[in-house]
């Protein structure tokens, strides 16, 4: 049965018990070995078991050739333990010829905070080891500030996300970041856990006035990852994983990004209108793998609100697609928008500009077999496992700037003399020296 959260019910697993002999059988009885003391529930066939008849059932036909299905879930009790607990039963079939069969049953459980939702009123320190689950918002006040500590992870419901009208810190760390996620623990299939499926929660939205400050943030298989709408954020080391919608979309906002990933979204991997806005050693990768029709890694957009500034410099943007980028004028034709020490897959025709685009590497589209995946040491579309750091393939090695460049990388490691393009600074293995 995978992880579950205790007092939460799993979803419904089954399994199929097959008469292959040429003639029928019955089941004198089917039993739940421990009841209800560990928290499975099983039905049979269209039968429950229940407390009234003690989690047995009795005279279970199954004819020559045919089936039967069992339905099992779990709601586990608190185990008052820091790590998931393995919670057993045994569920036992006995025949007319009293012979027994035994299926184990088994999951793990995991306690944690089950919140209904969170209302911050007052200045608020979140910093917890135990998983956080939220089955609807948390809303920030205008007056206030919440703050997530090193190594909280917040689990989301369906439909449940931050909604920001004061002020939300992040204070990750490399080794410790705040993780916000989905609560599903289970699998969509065997081989896919839908942790790395979009679209299970909301994401945070930064209202009119809010103000973020974050650093080592992962947030992943959101709708929008962040949606920020004239407000300031500061973002640093943080990566925004696999959203449905955009990773970052933002109108009017003062934003400062250093260090951080904006990855495999069917939106864009960052949208942004307007503002005064600077990212410095970021990757921007379009490699969504659920939808041909996914939009840009990059795309910047003046037709609503002015840029007073859009700066990205030391950053690295690619995907699929032949043009991962894109630029919408208004009517002072980005005038403020300035790219420098960047790669972009995009035809350099496109730009045609060099004072605002400045040492520019533009990649190779008529490379078709690799598109842009040869920057990055892992794209496992088969599993959805994906690993952003540079691969020593990667043109970004040795190509930033290092008098606009960040000391240290997104994972702390020192940069070089010339620092490498992107959020992670290209690291040679031991095996590959």
């Amino acid at each position: 049965m995978d992880t579950t959260f205790s007092n939460v019910p799993t979803t419904t697993r089954s399994f199929w018990i097959y008469n292959n002999s040429n003639a029928g059988l019955r089941l004198a009885s089917v039993r739940l070995e421990n009841g209800i003391s560990s928290g499975y529930r099983v039905n049979v066939n269209g039968s429950y078991m229940s407390a009234s008849s003690n989690y047995r059932l009795y005279d279970i036909e199954i004819r020559k050739g045919d089936s039967i299905r069992v339905f099992v879930e779990l709601t586990s009790a608190t185990t008052g333990k820091e790590d998931p607990q393995l919670v057993e039963d045994n569920l036992i079939f006995t025949l007319e010829s009293a012979k027994e069969h035994v299926v184990n049953l088994c999951g793990y459980s995991w306690d944690a905070d089950l919140l209904d939702a969170l209302h911050i009123s007052q200045d608020t320190l979140i910093s917890s080891t135990r998983p956080i689950v939220l089955k609807h918002d948390i809303q920030i006040d205008s007056m206030a500030t919440l703050t997530l500590g090193a190594g909280t992870t917040v689990y989301f419901h369906q439909g449940a996300g931050i909604s920001v009208d004061g002020a939300l810190h992040v204070d990750g760390t490399a080794g410790h970041p705040v993780i916000l996620r989905s609560d599903r623990l289970d699998n969509l299939f065997d081989y896919l856990p839908y942790d790395r499926t979009p679209g299970l929660w909301k994401g945070v939205i930064f209202n009119p006035g809010a103000q973020g400050c974050i650093e080592h943030l992962d947030l992943h298989s959101s709708y929008n990852g962040v949606y920020a709408d004239s407000s300031t954020v500061t973002m640093g080391n943080s990566i925004i994983h696999n959203c449905q919608g955009a990773g970052l979309y933002a109108v009017n906002c003062k934003l400062d990004i250093v260090n951080s990933q904006f990855s495999n979204t069917l939106g864009n991997c960052v949208d942004i209108n307007g503002g005064d806005v600077s990212f410095n050693h970021c990757t921007f990768a379009q490699f969504y793998p659920f939808s041909a029709n996914r939009e840009y890694a990059f795309k910047f957009d003046e037709s609503w609100k002015p840029f007073v500034k859009l700066h990205v410099r030391n950053s690295l943007i690619t995907g699929y697609a032949d043009d991962e980028m894109l630029g919408i004028p208004g009517s002072d034709s980005l005038k403020n928008c300035f790219f420098d020490y960047c790669i972009i897959r995009t035809p350099a025709i496109t730009t045609n500009d060099s004072v605002r685009f400045t040492h520019i590497v533009y990649e190779d589209v008529s490379d078709t077999t690799m598109y842009g995946r040869k920057h990055f040491v892992l794209l496992d579309t088969s599993h959805m496992i994906y690993d952003f750091h540079l691969s020593e393939k990667s043109a970004a090695i040795n190509a930033g700037d290092k008098s606009s460049g960040t000391s240290h990388d997104h994972d702390g490691t020192l940069r070089d003399s010339i620092p490498d393009i992107g959020a992670y600074e290209f690291v040679r293995k031991e095996t590959e020296k």
